[in-house]
Formats: C-alpha cells, sequence, structure tokens
C-alpha cells in the first residue's frame, strides 16, 4: 500500500519559490502638469516580492504617499494584461521595462534585484504631452487612425466562413500587424520620436486583406501625412521594433512606404478623370 502525506482529496503543493526584495530605490519623474519644470522624487521601497508586477509596485508606492498625505503618483493603466496599450513608462532608460516583447504591466519585479535604483520616466516625445507625473497625451496616435477612414463591407447577413481565399502568410503577416496596442513605446524609443513602425502597423492590417483594398492607396496617402504632421522622420535605427511589446516587425514600414509611393500616383489619376 502507498502512503501519502497530503490528506485525501488534496495535492501537495511546492515548495515556495518566491522571494522578496529590499531596498528598492525608485526615482520617479514628477511634473504637476504640461508646462509645468518637472524633477525626480527619490522614495524607497523596503520590501517586496519579486511576484508583484511593476504597476503593482507603484500601487503599494501610492497608498504609501496617500497614507502620509501626500500627493500619489500618477501613471496610466487600464487592462494590465499588456492588452490595451495604456501603460506607458520608460524604465531604466527603456520603453517598458529590460524585459524584451513586455508591455509595463506585465513587467515583474524578478526582472530586478535588492538595492536597485530604478529611474522612472513618462515617454519622451514632443507629440506626447506631459499630461502629470508619468502620464502622456498620445491623441496624435488617434487622428492618424482617424484620418485612415473605414473600409467598403457589404450589408447584411454575415458572410460564409472561407467565403473569400487569402493566402496564410498573407493572413498571417495582416495579424502580426494588428497585434499592435498603440501603446507609443515606438516612438519613445525612436531617437527622432517617429510613429512609422506604429502607422505601417496600423496600414498593413488592414491593407494587406482583400476587404481592405478599395480604400488602400487613400488610406496609406492620408494616415503617412497626417503623421507626419505630429512626428518626426523614420532613419531606420531599428529601436521602434527593439522596444515594440508585440515585437511588430519594421517590414511594415517598408510596405506603408511602397503604398505610400504607389499612391501619389494612384491618386492623382483618380483626380484626373
Amino acid at each position: 500500500m502507498k502512503s501519502s502525506s497530503s490528506p485525501p482529496g488534496r495535492t501537495s503543493k511546492g515548495p515556495d519559490v518566491s522571494n522578496n526584495l529590499s531596498n528598492i530605490n525608485l526615482k520617479i519623474w514628477r511634473q504637476d502638469g504640461p508646462d509645468a519644470q518637472g524633477r525626480f522624487e527619490t522614495h524607497q521601497i523596503p520590501e517586496i516580492s519579486d511576484e508583484a508586477s511593476f504597476l503593482e509596485m507603484l500601487d503599494i508606492l501610492n497608498e504609501r504617499l496617500i497614507e502620509e498625505g501626500k500627493e500619489a503618483v500618477v501613471f496610466d493603466h487600464d487592462c494590465r494584461e499588456g492588452i490595451c496599450g495604456t501603460c506607458s513608462l520608460m524604465i531604466d532608460g527603456q520603453a517598458h521595462g529590460p524585459q524584451r516583447g513586455t508591455a509595463t504591466c506585465q513587467l515583474h519585479m524578478r526582472q530586478f534585484e535588492s538595492g536597485d535604483e530604478i529611474v522612472i520616466e513618462p515617454w519622451r516625445a514632443t507629440a506626447f504631452p506631459i499630461v502629470k507625473d508619468l502620464m502622456v497625451d498620445r491623441s496624435p496616435f488617434d487622428r492618424i487612425v482617424e484620418s485612415g477612414g473605414f473600409i467598403t463591407a457589404p450589408t447584411g447577413g454575415a458572410p460564409d466562413a472561407n467565403l473569400i481565399p487569402i493566402p496564410k502568410p498573407v493572413a498571417d503577416a495582416s495579424m502580426d500587424a494588428a497585434a499592435c496596442i498603440g501603446c507609443g513605446a515606438c516612438v519613445a524609443a525612436c531617437p527622432n520620436s517617429a510613429a512609422n513602425l506604429f502607422t505601417g502597423a496600423k496600414i498593413a492590417h488592414l491593407n494587406l486583406l482583400p476587404q481592405g483594398q478599395a480604400e488602400r492607396y487613400k488610406r496609406a496617402e492620408a494616415m503617412v501625412e497626417t503623421m507626419d504632421e505630429h512626428f518626426g522622420s523614420c532613419t531606420n535605427h531599428g529601436e521602434c521594433e527593439a522596444a515594440c511589446p508585440k515585437e511588430i516587425s519594421i517590414d511594415n514600414i517598408a510596405t506603408m512606404n511602397v503604398d505610400y509611393a504607389k499612391s501619389k500616383f494612384k491618386n492623382r489619376k483618380a483626380l484626373a478623370r
């Protein structure tokens, strides 16, 4: 007969592998508004589990600040699942922190060590003015998406599945581009504050599919020119791809440039009719 140390109906748990970090020093950017003078403030986290997320650490700090009668640190957050693109922090000079392919909300304290000093700043780009502390205004992204317009689609009942055959490489490329969450890390990481990766991804996920062909060149022209009104120019540093939490390829920038060049001819021909 086999013996078990666990009571009937229960399974034994493995050892607790979590560790606590101590004496984490935070150097946080504080700014009362877009026109106010900014400054760094230093705060210490005496102890925190390495399983805590980075934003949970900021929550703990803010709870302490409020208890002390001080103003909490303002930062953007929402889903905390790496989906919505709301979180936006420069951590030790890296967009979203040291872990590649990860949004700030999915970054955990296990990436750091006891006694570390962590510098936390907002996105740094003229097109993203600071609202307060670590929160920035990313509305220029909305202007780019708005300029893209719509796609032509028949109304009525839902079409049958696979009614329009689409090659798998094309569908995969479109889906990869559609993974963009619009966080702005590409702009923050770019030395020119260019938004070409964001715009390229938003154009590609429609322009690659049959449903997006009717407005393809009109869309590319409008979105690129709206982008140029707010952001700098791309010089192929590749920092955007490295910083992107969804690891979107800069191939989308090349595709966007081709579509934009074609649009300047095709749209002129359409106007001449």
